[in-house]
């Protein structure tokens, strides 16, 4: 199984024949590499519905007849939209073909600006626990620090978690630092941060003020095998 990262909060995950998109942040995303013209999802996986993770969601999952895997009130308002989607919430799990998902709870918003300026409220925010052959991949999505971060560490055996740390609207370094201590991820790296100004941050600083061997930091386009 093949793990990239592609700027932001954007994540691949390729196994066998199928490809999974994670907040597929692409137009618009200076810090991105991948071409929305060229990404063939068969798998989207949203944890909120803020512009920046929905990004473009509904261009890929029309053009390429992906699955669109979402929070129940933003799976509802894609699926408004003539997207094939699957409704699910914090706590759930469900075994799909290519792998098993459970959301888990993110301190955060979620809603998404309409062109017009429309905020359609998007249910909450969660983070994706995403399980294919054993592995365990933690998407935290936007989140703050919270203490069941604790119990998502003792019940699931993690083998590598991206968490923000651009602080302002979600973690900090600081926090992101004592959250990757307790859900104990074989490897950790950082997202969400340097996309723009108000969330610039040194990804380095923070993979090192990790236990030595967990943190890494994830340049666009750059892959890990599991």
């Amino acid at each position: 199984m093949k793990v990239s990262y592609h700027g932001h909060s954007v994540v691949k995950v390729e196994n066998n024949d199928t490809s999974i998109l994670i907040d597929p942040f692409i137009s618009g995303n200076d810090s991105c590499d991948l071409n929305v013209d060229q990404v063939k999802p068969d798998v989207i996986l949203l944890t909120h519905g803020h512009n920046d993770h929905v990004g473009d969601t509904e261009q890929l999952a029309k053009k390429n007849e992906a699955l669109v895997v979402a929070p129940f009130e933003l799976a509802t308002y894609l699926g408004n939209k003539g997207l094939n989607t699957h409704p699910m919430h914090i706590g759930g799990s469900h075994q799909f073909d290519f792998g098993k998902v459970k959301f888990t709870q993110a301190f955060h918003g979620s809603s998404y600006n309409e062109d017009d300026g429309t905020i359609v409220y998007t249910g909450m925010p969660g983070g994706i626990l995403l399980t294919i052959n054993g592995k365990t991949i933690y998407h935290a999505g936007d989140t703050g620090l919270f203490s069941d971060l604790k119990l998502i560490g003792d019940l699931n055996d993690i083998d590598l978690a991206f968490l923000p740390i651009g602080d302002n609207f979600t973690m900090g370094p600081e926090d992101a630092k004592l959250a990757a201590e307790w859900i104990k991820a074989k490897k950790v790296v950082p997202v969400h941060y340097n996309t723009f100004p108000l969330i610039e941050q040194d990804g380095q600083a923070f993979a090192n003020s990790l236990q030595a061997g967990v943190g890494q930091v994830m340049n666009p386009g750059d892959e890990l095998t599991l």
